[in-house]
């Protein structure tokens, strides 16, 4: 599975850093971001709650 964050539409609430550190972290700007573009498969199901719970479905997964 391959994320990405869109940066337009992240409002910084940081739930995707409480769901899944691992994968997301917040810029200096205050926004998430994607620390790795490919997923491994033992985050996959922490990414896809991490976009369920975006309030601007900024988290994009492929």
């Amino acid at each position: 599975m391959k994320v990405k964050v869109n940066q337009e539409a992240c409002i910084g609430c940081g739930a995707c850093t409480a769901i899944c550190d691992a994968v997301f972290e917040m810029n200096d700007e205050g926004l998430s971001t994607a620390k790795v573009e490919t997923v491994e498969e033992a985050n996959a199901q922490e990414v896809r709650d991490a976009a369920d719970s975006c309030p601007t479905g900024a988290i994009v997964t492929e």
